[in-house]
């Protein structure tokens, strides 16, 4: 019988930790985090729901984070890069099913940590479970692999570990921290069709940068592997880099959205977030046979302004 995962801070310290390099803290978020230090950059890592909190470059933070965030069990955590697994937005049949899937809300299994020359990284791990068969009547295993070096990267892997084939959508639904929304510009989707997922995914097609002006879901189709981020305000860009995709999302929740959230954390939170989500969404959907693995990748890479 397999040994059960490590969740306390002090023995998955025992077990990972690297001097300078990996370290396991208590959060006062609640629940363990892993710290991945390279250099002047820093990841920060929620085992609940293998969520990457911040990341940070000579102390600047490139993520959006609610300031009412926790980490409870059930629930999801309000900023960083969620997981969104085994389904994107709403369940496809049954909107009862929570939204975005069921793994953000619960601890992922601490499994592997490197601190190599070029490189830092964690391995989280999470199964699917006897009681997920009745939101998702699968086994499988997704796994997301977290590395820190000159970019942060994300990796999530979906393996089917079942006797018969499934489909997923899936998403790493990045929040970035932005000087002010009006100061955002997304490059890279010029010419793309989107679903406009506020006009019944309405399909449109995107001429020039994208600017954020009023609430905002799309998910755009096609070549969306290059995409840029910049920020005149701060007058920094980031690069987005996706593999194993053929989709991303876009979204700001702007006024009313945000107030109907309710944990965002003040009713201009709005300003300082926007979502650029590495996907498989709308039309965008993977089919995996017995013993079949699939991997969405995304690599960020900043250019801070000097």
């Amino acid at each position: 019988m397999p040994s059960p995962p490590l969740r306390d801070h002090t023995q998955l310290t025992a077990r990972f930790a690297v001097p300078g390099r990996i370290a396991i803290e208590a959060s006062p978020l609640g629940g363990p985090v892993v710290r991945l230090i390279h250099g002047e950059q820093q990841a920060l890592i929620a085992l609940h729901g293998a969520q990457v909190l911040n990341w940070t470059i000579r102390g600047q933070g490139l993520l959006w984070l609610s300031p009412v965030a926790r980490i409870r069990d059930g629930k999801g955590i309000r900023g960083g890069i969620p997981v969104c697994w085994p389904w994107f937005a709403d369940h496809p049949t049954d909107v009862g099913k929570p939204a975005h899937g069921f793994v953000r809300h619960r601890s992922w299994e601490m499994v592997a940590a490197k601190a190599e020359a070029l490189s830092t990284s964690v391995v989280l791990a999470a199964p699917t479970v006897l009681a997920d068969a009745a939101m998702w009547p699968h086994d499988a295993e997704a796994r997301l692999t977290v590395s820190l070096g000159q970019s942060l990267g994300l990796a999530l892997e979906t393996v089917n570990t079942g006797s018969r084939s499934f489909s997923i959508t899936e998403a790493l639904h990045t929040y970035f921290r932005v000087s002010d929304i009006a100061n955002a510009e997304i490059a890279g989707l010029d010419g793309c069709t989107y679903l406009d997922k506020l006009e019944a995914f309405a399909r449109k097609r995107q001429s020039g940068a994208v600017h954020i002006d009023a609430e905002v879901d799309r998910i755009y189709l096609g070549d969306t592997a290059a995409l840029e981020l910049y920020d005149k305000g701060t007058r920094r860009r980031v690069l987005i880099e996706s593999t194993g995709s053929r989709s991303a999302v876009v979204w700001n929740p702007w006024t009313a959205k945000t107030a109907r959230l309710g944990d965002m954390g003040s009713p201009d939170a709005f300003r300082q977030m926007l979502c650029i989500e590495t996907a498989n969404a709308g039309d965008d959907v993977v089919t995996l046979p017995q013993g079949g693995r699939h991997e969405l990748g995304v690599t960020y890479r900043c250019l801070l302004a000097d």
